[in-house]
């Protein structure tokens, strides 16, 4: 179809796989939609701009008028406290960055073998099925808060040879037994999730069920999982500032012995707005790893 300058093309199947600059005229009717989409947009953007500009003048409002405010805000929100803390913080949230790392990575490849061994099959692995299903069951019942006491102040009290008391070393440890069974649970089904046919065609090709699970099945796992993958790093990145219950010098308690020595709670304000500005990035980049994956699916690709 020949299209000339300045004449308008209608709609349908010519129209619609045209595109601008290669000398498409869009049709008024066309153009009359878009300018409409603008428009919705820009008074949908004006209303909910305004929207929040209210709720925070009156939240604002609401809060500055408490009669307890002045106290509230010399104990929380002292600038000079903030000023001390925020130095001492950081020094300290590089611990919580190494365990993050650390026990990361312990995580995944403790949590895959836990999910590999639930999903075994055969009546010989029954005994390896029930453990890490009680493993499972265990430290997901277990508070992470509690488990944290049990290893970190019970395994010192033991007095065992070569064992260390290191905070920091028993910290992660108790993070990782916690953790690696949520993960377990998330790799669990994902592989379980993927069809039988896929095993199937795995072993119909001359493939050994080892193969077949680590060539076929768990990349299509992994891949599945990934947003709830990152959504355990998430909460173990902010878990990790309780390892300081055992004295390991991360960010909270860094911020705790400012507290002590001066009975100001702003340092703990300090500490939780670093954690919320470390976290907001990888939340952010999984609701885009989450919806860039549901767009593939809707679009019939491959995931």
């Amino acid at each position: 179809m020949t299209v000339t300058k300045g004449e308008s093309v209608p709609e349908g199947a010519d129209g619609a796989a045209a595109v601008r600059g290669d000398g498409y005229v869009p049709s008024e009717r066309r153009l009359e939609r878009e300018r409409h989409k603008r428009a919705r947009a820009r008074r949908a953007t004006a209303v909910a701009a305004l929207s929040t500009l209210v709720t925070a003048a009156v939240l604002y409002l609401v809060v500055v008028h408490a009669p307890g405010w002045p106290r509230t805000k010399e104990t929380f929100f002292s600038a000079g406290y903030a000023r001390e803390a925020l130095p001492k913080v950081l020094e300290g949230l590089w611990l919580n960055v190494r365990l993050l790392v650390v026990c990361g990575v312990a995580v995944l490849v403790l949590g895959m073998l836990i999910a590999i061994a639930r999903t075994l099959r055969g009546p010989v692995f029954f005994p390896l099925r029930v453990l890490a299903a009680a493993y499972t069951d265990f430290f997901r019942g277990l508070p992470l808060i509690i488990n944290l006491m049990i290893v970190v102040l019970g395994v010192p009290a033991l007095r065992l040879q070569g064992v260390t008391v290191d905070p920091v070393l028993l910290g992660g440890t108790a993070l990782t037994l916690t953790y690696s069974a949520y993960v377990a649970e998330v790799f669990r089904a994902g592989i379980e999730s993927v069809h039988p046919s896929q095993r199937a065609a795995a072993r119909s090709l001359g493939l050994t069920n080892r193969q077949a699970l680590r060539y076929v099945v768990l990349p299509q796992a992994v891949r599945r999982q990934v947003p709830p993958l990152l959504n355990d790093l998430v909460s173990l990145q902010k878990d990790t500032g309780l390892v300081s219950i055992g004295g390991a010098v991360d960010a909270v308690r860094a911020a705790d012995i400012i507290v002590g020595r001066s009975l100001n709670y702003t340092p703990y304000i300090v500490a939780g707005l670093v954690f919320v500005a470390l976290t907001i990035p990888m939340t952010r980049f999984t609701d885009w790893v989450t919806a860039r994956l549901d767009r593939r699916r809707d679009q019939g690709g491959a995931l």
